[in-house]
């Protein structure tokens, strides 16, 4: 034994030093390299990644024979065993179709989209690489089904299947797992404070209702955006886009986008990274002087002009009102003028949006990880941290100018390939955000306030008419008079005035923004498949606490901090059965159960079927419920728009929300006090519906007011819910993919925001106090959050095909049908914000090798005109053509990749919102570098 001993020793040690090299390299069916491939140890998590050449080296601490494989998305995966040391392996790897890309987001599990049981659409490494669009974020555009609204030119909304304005909370978009709807707003903001593009992996988008695995907020669809790992994805990648904006009503400005990305595996246990991205630009300038109060006016031609893009010019009174109460404080010479005085509305005279803002678009961000693998194997502990700033122009119920906004997110997980928990937080800061449109009349205010330029118009009118002055020439000379001594934009009186405002929180008086509100989430989700054999079953469930607070500028929480929270638990079951050797069948089922605070648990189920047809054509079905709950707007907002006062209604919030008005004159006599005190209860409890009103201020006739369905009293909102049914068609033919779905929507308690008028005396019904008090214009207006009884439908389908010609050339084409099914002169106050064409059509034609190591891609998008209705103003969006195309050159010596490009190549400019600048070209050059 004493000398048996030294030698198993030796060899023990031996055999836990052994190491084993292997090197090689990864190219597809036609010779060119693929870097960025993914080559592992099967059954470890050892592994690295081909550099820009394709090549990669792996050293293994054990001796062969075991099982590399290699693998990156849109080819089919290879693997080759290693049988000695210094093997070298060289894969050849075929391209797959678009259809054997593999989705995570379906079903919560790695499935390839062809057997996916819902419509999924997917951008991978090589679609963004190969864009047409300036960012991957862009290239959703030319997604099929997918619609994006261009707010400005940092922030941009994605809608499928409809039901969208830019605040879109019936989408959800999930960074590595985390939601990055701002707590403030409830919504996403694009990819202000998203994602840079050297660091994204992938990009999967579900339409449609996507409850039952990821809850209350998808429910309209989904969009998620992956990373890539450091243990995954090694090494320095930076890539610099400059180039130009075009617009007429900008002109040509400069435009920058950096982002860089760090990446290092340590060991097999530890890997970091760190990411940061810089842009910076000059937004798409709004300019319209479009009169929403009259089809073409101009404030030449109506005395109560409200422009489009002129703000200030909302602030508006009745002529003959303001006659009266000068009359009553003896401030006339003769009570009988009044009589001289026309019952007309006159509005102020407002600024251009461009004198209230300076159209700086900008976004910083920056995220770092780290990822620690304890046992070197598919269990992971990861921390991520991401902040965000920037600029940009939000348009809701006003136009607000998104200044030094400022989100971050904090996350741990733990994961390995069968489950994951992980818990986030997400906060942010408004920075010095403000309104335009309360910054343009508060500035009218401090030079001149309200009831002083009323007052002189008046008086100016009642001089000029009893001078023997026309009607138009008598307002033409009252205007004159109001306006003596205006703040002109770029006087230091009108600047001084501006900077006071925007920094003033008070509505009353200013315009900004504040807020510091954040949420906290956790969820987790494991599955059963690797303990199950006859399916596989998967449980999870979802927390989180909101925490608001605005400072009583955005919601009324005016004495503290607002709380709630809601959970929710989920539960899928999938099941594939082998019908015989050409059919096999695959059949999944989930529930998911969900709970408010403020509101009774739902359930929303979903089942589907999909058959697979000789591997080549899958078949699917599936019926699918979803619900979302009221948002933080919908139940504690309290804003006053100019317009109306938005207000939430939550039943603690109804009471919140008070202001003081003054009472007419008129009222007055009839024997109410000078002022009272309103809360947004009486828009609940006491109130007409806006359709009534109109028609009751074109007709004078009371006894449109005596209907009882006049009366608004809205019920308070609750949860909506939707019920879709979809079937659809994948099948691989010899040259051609096709994709096909469609879908039909049915809406319950559909959730819509309505105006209605809550007089300032009398109970509504009453056909006496309260039609005197909306006569007398005492009352005030409101934007309500309420359920709709209205039946609301939605309809449509997607028909996408691509194919290779001329040997190399991808052509691609995808057309989407939706349709609003409504009886809007049924309910003539309801709004749906349907948003949406349609018609649309997509193409793209390009070949990523022209010739060697030079590509190129073209890309069509065609919408139809479709009605924009929102609470900024509603009216028809045109329909629109744009044509972006690219060139690419590699070098392999450099590791690079140069693009040039051009977005609008026609320069034909278009908008896809009415209220928004129009959209221009452009033109850009990039330079990316992959030191993988």
């Amino acid at each position: 034994m004493k000398t048996i001993l030294p030698y198993l020793l030796l060899l023990f040690c031996g055999t836990i030093y052994s190491q084993t090299t292997i090197s090689g390299s990864v190219v597809d069916d036609t010779g060119q390299p693929l870097p960025g491939a993914n080559i592992i140890i099967l059954g470890t998590s050892t592994g690295t990644v081909t550099d820009f050449d394709g090549n990669f080296s792996l050293t293994y601490s054990q001796n062969p024979p075991f099982n590399v494989q290699a693998s990156i998305v849109g080819f089919e995966t290879k693997s080759e065993e290693v049988t000695s040391n210094n093997q070298v392996l060289n894969f050849v790897l075929k391209e797959g179709t678009s259809l054997d890309e593999v989705v995570i987001s379906a079903s919560r599990t790695p499935e390839r989209i062809f057997e996916s049981p819902v419509t999924v659409e997917r951008l991978g490494l090589k679609e963004i690489k190969n864009t047409a669009s300036v960012d991957f974020y862009d290239g959703l555009e030319n997604l099929k089904g997918v619609d994006v609204n261009t707010n400005s030119l940092t922030f941009k909304s994605v809608n499928t299947r409809g039901f969208a304005t830019f605040a879109n909370n019936r989408f959800m978009q999930l960074v590595d797992g985390m939601d990055n709807s701002t707590p403030a707003l409830n919504f996403p903001i694009g990819n202000l404070v998203g994602m840079t593009e050297t660091d994204v992996l992938s990009v999967e988008l579900l339409p449609g209702a996507s409850s039952a695995l990821y809850g209350a907020n998808a429910f309209n669809g989904i969009l998620f955006m992956r990373s890539k790992n450091p243990f995954d994805y090694p090494g320095i990648s930076a890539s610099l886009k400059k180039g130009i904006t075009s617009q007429k009503a900008a002109g040509d400005n400069d435009y920058i986008d950096l982002s860089f990305r760090a990446a290092q595996k340590f060991s097999n246990k530890l890997a970091g990274k760190i990411n940061f991205g810089y842009l910076q630009g000059t937004d798409w300038a709004a300019n319209s002087r479009v009169d929403k109060n009259s089809d073409g006016g101009t404030r030449e031609t109506n005395i109560n002009y409200n422009g489009v893009n002129v703000y200030g010019d909302l602030v508006s009174a009745n002529l003959k009102d303001v006659a009266k109460i000068l009359a009553s404080r003896g401030l006339l010479p003769n009570p009988a003028l009044v009589d001289l005085v026309p019952s007309v509305d006159v509005s102020r005279t407002g600024y251009d949006e461009a004198d209230l803002t300076d159209y700086n678009a900008e976004s910083i961000k920056a995220d770092w990880g780290l990822y620690f693998r304890p046992w070197e194997d598919d269990f992971e502990i990861s921390y991520v941290g991401k902040v965000g700033t920037g600029s940009t122009i939000y348009q809701g119920s006003n136009r607000y100018y998104i200044n030094g906004f400022f989100q971050a997110q904090h996350k741990l997980e733990l994961k390995n390939d069968n489950f994951f928990l992980r818990g986030y937080v997400v906060s942010d800061k408004a920075g010095d955000s403000y309104d335009m449109v309360f910054t343009a009349a508060n500035i009218l205010n401090s030079w001149k306030d309200h009831n002083t330029w009323f007052g002189e118009y008046t008086g100016a009118y009642i001089t000029a008419t009893l001078a023997g002055a026309t009607d138009a020439q008598a307002h033409s000379a009252a205007r004159a008079q109001a306006e003596t001594g205006r703040y002109e934009p770029g006087t230091p009186e009108y600047t001084a005035a501006f900077n006071r405002v925007i920094k003033d929180p008070s509505f009353l008086t200013g315009s900004k923004f504040q807020d510091a509100s954040k949420y906290y989430h956790t969820d987790a989700n494991y599955n059963f498949g690797h303990l199950i054999d006859w399916a596989e079953i998967q449980v999870g469930g979802s927390y989180r606490k909101y925490n608001l607070n605005s400072f009583g500028t955005i919601y009324t929480d005016f004495d503290g901090t607002i709380d709630y929270s809601e959970y929710g638990l989920y539960t899928q079951i999938q099941k594939n059965v082998e019908l015989n050797d050409a059919l096999e069948l695959k059949l999944t089922g989930s529930i998911r159960y969900d709970k408010s605070e403020f509101f009774d648990g739902f359930y929303s189920p979903r089942i589907s079927a999909g058959l697979t047809v000789n591997q080549n054509h899958n078949i699917r079905a599936s019926v699918q419920t979803g619900f979302r709950n009221p948002t933080t707007q919908d139940l504690f907002i309290g804003l006053d728009t100019g317009s109306y006062i938005l207000a939430g209604s939550a039943p603690s919030n109804l009471e919140r929300y008070s202001r003081p008005y003054d009472i007419s004159a008129n009222g007055q006599l009839l024997g109410q006090p000078s002022s009272i005190t309103q809360t947004a209860a009486a828009a609940y409890n006491n109130s007409y519906t806006r359709a009534a009103y109109l028609n009751f201020k074109a007709t004078g006739d009371a006894s449109i007011l005596a209907d009882p369905e006049s009366i608004g009293n809205p019920s308070l909102v609750k949860p909506e819910q939707v019920t879709s049914a979809e079937v659809g068609y994948r099948g691989k033919f010899e040259h051609v993919i096709v994709d096909f779905s469609a879908y039909y929507n049915s809406y319950k308690d559909f959730i819509s925001q309505n105006v209605v008028y809550a007089p300032f005396y009398g109970t509504v019904g009453d056909n006496s106090l309260s039609v005197q008090a909306m006569a007398n214009a005492d009352f005030k207006d409101y934007g309500i959050y309420t359920n709709s009884e209205a039946d609301v439908n939605s309809y449509g389908a997607s028909l996408g095909l691509s194919t290779k010609i001329f040997g190399g050339f991808d052509l691609s084409g995808s057309y989407t049908y939706a349709k609003l099914d409504f009886d809007r002169s049924k309910y003539p106050d309801f709004v749906t914000n349907f948003n949406t064409p349609e018609h649309k059509f997509k193409a793209s034609f390009g070949n990523t090798e022209l010739f060697k190591n030079f590509g190129f891609n073209v890309a069509y998008r065609f919408s139809d005109d479709y009605y924009w209705e929102a609470t900024f103003g509603n009216g028809i969006v045109p329909e629109y053509h744009v044509l972006d195309a690219q060139i690419s050159l590699t070098v392999p010596s450099l590791k690079s990749i140069f693009k040039a490009g051009a977005t609008n190549l026609t320069g034909e400019e278009y908008y896809t919102a009415y209220g928004t600048g129009f959209i221009g070209s452009m033109y850009y050059v990039s330079w990316t570098i992959n030191n993988l």
